[in-house]
């Protein structure tokens, strides 16, 4: 028999050409006569565009288009609401806006023609915060919006009756700032019109159906005029699904020309073009019982999505009702409202809304929890959900390892020992803290269809082909899909080769977001893969007169169990399918659609084939001279139904978990009447290697029904819980709750002083 693949720990298949450096990444890409393009961004958070002077630009040698919005198609775009030019027209609503673009034999002519371009603005109001966005006879920054770019309101059961008979109640009131996706690699594009007015368009993206389809959209011309392939991609986190400017513009740039155009994001710029995390506040109202049962839960948010709506409201609908389902609860209420503002665009980033409500809840549940007199880890595991359970918004959970993941963290951090022993009373100061968290895997919301298509074309010598659309952006799909092929046919996983994403080769598919990936493609390749192996049994019986059942395939072979005489090369059974009258190569098509519905009007239904989950237990030391909050232990654990490949798995939790330090505690963007101050790596304070301790992981495998192998996601849940676990762990340690992030050192010192300030008036 051929080694298990599925379960083992291979390299990355990417990991050769990356580390070499031969991965050609976007902005690698050099094609005959290509151009090059640079975009001037708007200084002003909201202003009319009075006139454009751009004869002095179009005149320097060496440039060859210099266009403004008035030369892009007049047709709005958007994932929801259409309010997308490809240029700003008439008025720009915030710093950032693209508003001209120039095309040049060289990137630093370009850069010189956008200084030559003169624009006459006039500054019109600015709301720059939400609160100002909503008040009474706040200037519109959408015509007929009110500044409003989405309301949703939920309610199930009897919230006042659950309040009336709850043994404690807390409220209080949190507020959670934008992140920056820090991908390493910019957006990038390269795209080039053919002779026949085809576009083709390679770029950094999540999904190259929903960028072919923005094109289209936004460009005004049918989508089959239009190619998109992905290159190579580092890093996406959500801000390269569907919502970057960079891919649109090259591509109206290369259709202006008759040479290639390559756009390329420098740092400033990707942090003004990219879309953030959405920004929102969050009052929460909880009760539980004597016996620590959740029993109503009552929530009042409001988002920011910025100057356009973009996915925010999608995001926020995430933040309104997602964690619901993680527990055992029957009374909640949810009103959320997303104020547009002169702000940049706010959009999808990893956890995709689950951290703007995980962070409340987490830290809600901990106090309750002494509240009540009980251990936060045991409210947590008596109000779990539980396998088979139909959660308040329909969900049907398959499985789940959220009390599995909560013991096994709470043995790993040294919780009871820790807990009991007593607090210091030095300078420096230690706690801890815990929380949980779910995320989907799979979500059939974006319209009736959550599934994938695999093409898999077994080739003469025996190796495999596998043609998709899903994305890989750095987290392994295409080892995890090779994996599960070469399982399958008894093959090696050097036998597999999965293609770049390319809307004319591959088919349909939805891309790398929602955690859908291993589950939804993977089921794909499943099915592929044991159609084939269906086939080549069927021929291999014949040709060596045993039966189908009594084949088996490994390492490359077909053979006869117990008759080792009796046996064929996958390579020649390939063959004799093509060369015999009829014949035909192995092409195998298989598309997974997940058992799921979309949710009604009223946001219930199951709409995911499976959900995971994820505790973590965090260590903080905390300097009460400074302020200074480090982490010092963490321990990470992730319920991915069945890990198929561990190492790819850790690799994902690791980085999840350092992004949701550098949430808490780092992270954060200052603006000036709306202009970014810190738009760099040197001023963008990102977690670095010394600022996290040893990173701790281990998996959950709760084997769902649905997931191949009983796999499901595990690339975003572990984002989800880091924040409130480390609030958590600081209250422990010093008794002091922070509700805003980042936990700064300011904060930290401010809240001590009025701690100390209180305690002198009731000496």
């Amino acid at each position: 028999m051929s080694k298990a693949i599925v379960g083992t720990s291979p390299p990355q298949v990417t990991a050769r050409e990356k580390v070499m450096g031969r991965a050609q990444y976007a902005g690698d890409i050099k094609l005959p006569g290509m151009l090059h393009a640079r975009v001037l961004r708007s200084p002003h958070p909201h202003a009319r565009i009075v006139s454009i002077d751009t004869s002095a630009a179009k005149a320097l040698p060496g440039v060859k288009l210099v266009v403004t919005g008035c030369d892009t198609p007049a047709r709005l775009w958007g994932p929801h609401r259409k309010e997308h030019r490809i240029l700003a027209t008439g008025v720009v609503r915030h710093v950032g806006e693209e508003v001209a673009a120039v095309v040049a034999v060289s990137e630093e002519i370009a850069r010189d023609a956008l200084d030559l371009i003169r624009i006459e603005y006039e500054a019109l109001p600015a709301v720059l915060t939400p609160d100002a966005a909503l008040a009474e006879g706040a200037p519109e920054i959408h015509a007929g919006t009110r500044n409003i770019g989405h309301e949703m309101r939920i309610e199930r059961g009897d919230v006042e009756a659950g309040f009336a008979a709850a043994a404690a109640v807390y409220e209080a009131t949190y507020e959670m700032h934008s992140q920056y996706p820090g991908y390493l690699e910019p957006m990038a594009s390269v795209a080039a019109q053919d002779g026949n007015e085809r576009l083709t368009v390679w770029a950094s993206t999540q999904s190259v159906f929903l960028a072919r389809a923005r094109m289209a959209e936004a460009l005004d011309r049918p989508a089959s005029t239009i190619r998109v392939v992905q290159a190579t991609t580092g890093g996406g986190f959500g801000a390269k699904i569907v919502e970057e400017n960079n891919s649109l513009i090259c591509a109206f740039l290369a259709s202006r020309l008759d040479r290639p155009v390559r756009l390329v994001n420098n740092r400033l710029e990707d942090f003004q073009g990219a879309r953030a995390s959405v920004p929102a506040k969050v009052w929460l109202r909880m009760g539980l019982s004597a016996a620590g049962m959740i029993v109503a839960k009552a929530v009042r948010i409001v988002a920011e999505c910025g100057a356009y709506s973009g996915l925010a409201g999608d995001v926020m609908h995430v933040t309104a009702m997602r964690s619901d389902n993680m527990h055992r609860v029957g009374n909640v209420r949810s009103h959320a409202v997303l104020a547009y503002t002169n702000n940049p665009p706010r959009g999808a980033f990893r956890g995709f809304g689950g951290q703007q409500m995980q962070f409340p809840l987490n830290c809600h549940l901990t106090v309750l929890a002494g509240m009540v007199g009980i251990d936060p880890v045991e409210v947590h595991k008596r109000n779990a959900i539980r396998t088979g359970d139909t959660s308040v918004h329909g969900w049907k959970i398959g499985s789940t390892g959220m009390v599995e993941c909560l013991d096994m963290t709470r043995a790993a951090i040294g919780w009871d020992e820790k807990r009991a022993a007593p607090r210091g009373t030095g300078t420096r100061r230690r706690g801890v803290g815990i929380a949980a968290a779910m995320h989907v895997s799979g979500n059939r919301t974006l319209g009736n269809w959550d599934g994938s298509t695999i093409l898999l074309k077994l080739n003469e010598d025996g190796r495999v082909i596998l043609q998709t659309s899903e994305c890989d952006m750095g987290q392994g799909a295409n080892t995890m899909l090779s994996q599960i092929c070469a399982q399958e046919l008894g093959i090696p996983l050097s036998h597999v080769t999965v293609m770049a994403p390319d809307t004319d080769a591959a088919p349909f598919c939805l891309g790398s977001l929602a955690s859908r990936v291993t589950i939804i493609a993977g089921n794909a390749v499943l099915r592929a893969a044991r159609e084939a192996r269906e086939k080549l049994l069927a021929l291999a019986a014949g040709k060596l007169g045993v039966e189908a059942d009594k084949l088996v395939i490994a390492d490359g072979r077909i053979s006869a169990t117990g008759q080792p005489d009796k046996s064929a090369t996958l390579a020649e059974i390939a063959r004799l399918h093509i060369f015999r009258h009829g014949g035909e190569g192995i092409h195998v098509r298989a598309t997974y659609d997940a058992p799921t519905v979309m949710h009604d009007a009223n946001y219930y239904g199951n709409i995911a084939p499976a959900y995971s989950f994820a505790a973590q237990a965090v260590e903080v030391e905390v300097d009460t001279q400074t302020g200074q909050v480090t982490v010092i232990d963490s321990f990470v654990a992730d319920d991915c139904g069945k890990a198929i490949n561990p190492l790819a798995v850790h690799g994902q939790t690791h980085g999840a978990t350092v992004q949701a330090i550098g949430w808490t505690l780092y992270e954060n963007l200052h603006y000036e009447d709306g202009r970014l101050m810190n738009g760099n790596f040197a001023d963008y304070t990102m977690p670095t290697a010394d600022a996290v301790p040893m990173l701790r992981t281990d998996v959950v495998e709760s084997n769902d029904p649905n997931g191949p192998y009983g796999a499901k996601g595990a690339s975003e849940t572990a984002i989800l819980p880091g924040a409130a676990a480390i609030a958590n762990a600081v209250h422990d340690a010093i008794g002091i709750r922070i509700h805003s992030l980042p936990i700064t050192p300011e904060k930290v010192l401010a809240a001590l002083r009025e701690q100390n300030q209180k305690e002198a008036a009731h000496a």
